[in-house]
């Protein structure tokens, strides 16, 4: 399995001003990582959206870095204002940007759900019809590409390992897939070992990922945690330091047959830089060992 990073990573400096995504792809290339996954594009000169994917995709091909995927927000339910339609057509728009950027992988989200007081006596299965048809859509513009699409296990409403799993067999096309992402489900307060299990079947790629857990029962931990769907409390850490059981993850992963791509997405509070290093060294262990069979 090749591991990369996810400029997520990176994004306290970027917002600081203290590195741009150009940075990103050098800094990617100094830790050793195999590739790089860019989410959005965030041009730091004159140069456009395309130009400057452009240059980040030239970047790393002359470092020798994959560009494994792009990762951007979707909505087919919110977006555009509601009109689906119009989203649709945004998210074919990110698609060509992929292409500039000669990633061969796509992560647009489904919908983050109803807006608060909209639901009514509407779920999931309501929504299902129309989001399979949108990412259908948009996954066979994206094959006459050769870009492979996916959604991820994300964002409270599409979070589930079984609505993922249903929306993916709804969409029903070899060219759509899931980004599993080991740490998301806790969001959901699903067991992680259990939802990767589940979803390791359909995984186009996976993101690694680490969360210290605290039980709603306790008192709130303060600064730093934010509340999972039923309100336990959680907080990013370094891969290996939290209560995601990272390894174990990677051998259901492996069990499946999946010998894809592995970025990590570290979203801790401690120092970017030693965070993303410590995590790419015990990542690297764990799917050592579990080639082997430790």
């Amino acid at each position: 399995m090749k591991v990369a990073v996810s400029t997520y990573s990176f994004w306290r400096l970027i917002n600081s001003g203290q590195m741009t995504q150009m940075d990103c792809v050098a800094k990617a290339h100094e830790m050793g990582f195999d590739g790089i996954e860019f989410v959005d594009i965030i041009p730091h000169d004159e140069s456009t959206i395309k130009q400057y994917a452009e240059k980040l995709g030239s970047e790393a091909a002359r470092l020798g870095l994959e560009v494994t995927n792009f990762t951007f927000g979707a909505d087919f339910l919110n977006g555009s204002g509601g009109d689906v339609r119009a989203e649709v057509e945004r998210v074919k728009r990110n698609i060509d940007i992929a292409e500039i950027l000669g990633a061969k992988g796509v992560r647009h989200d489904a919908t983050t759900g109803f807006k608060p007081g909209e639901q009514g006596y509407r779920g999931f299965d309501n929504v299902l019809p129309l989001l399979a048809d949108a990412c259908r859509e948009i996954t066979e513009y994206a094959a006459a590409k050769g870009i492979r699409t996916m959604v991820e296990n994300h964002g409270y409403f599409c979070q589930d390992s079984h609505r993922v799993e249903k929306l993916i067999n709804t969409v029903a096309h070899p060219n759509f897939g899931w980004l599993v992402d080991m740490g998301n489900f806790l969001c959901a307060d699903e067991n992680p070992v259990t939802a990767v299990g589940r979803a390791a079947p359909y995984a186009f790629y996976a993101h690694a990922k680490d969360f210290y857990v605290k039980s709603g029962m306790m008192p709130n931990p303060g600064e730093g945690y934010f509340p999972s769907r039923g309100r336990n409390y959680l907080k990013g850490t370094i891969i290996g330091h939290g209560d995601v059981p990272v390894k174990q993850c990677i051998a259901a992963l492996k069990f499946a047959g999946y010998d894809g791509a592995i970025a990590i997405e570290f979203e801790g509070m401690e120092d970017v830089l030693t965070g993303i290093r410590i995590g790419l060294e015990n990542l690297r262990r764990y799917i050592r060992e579990v080639e082997q069979g430790c």
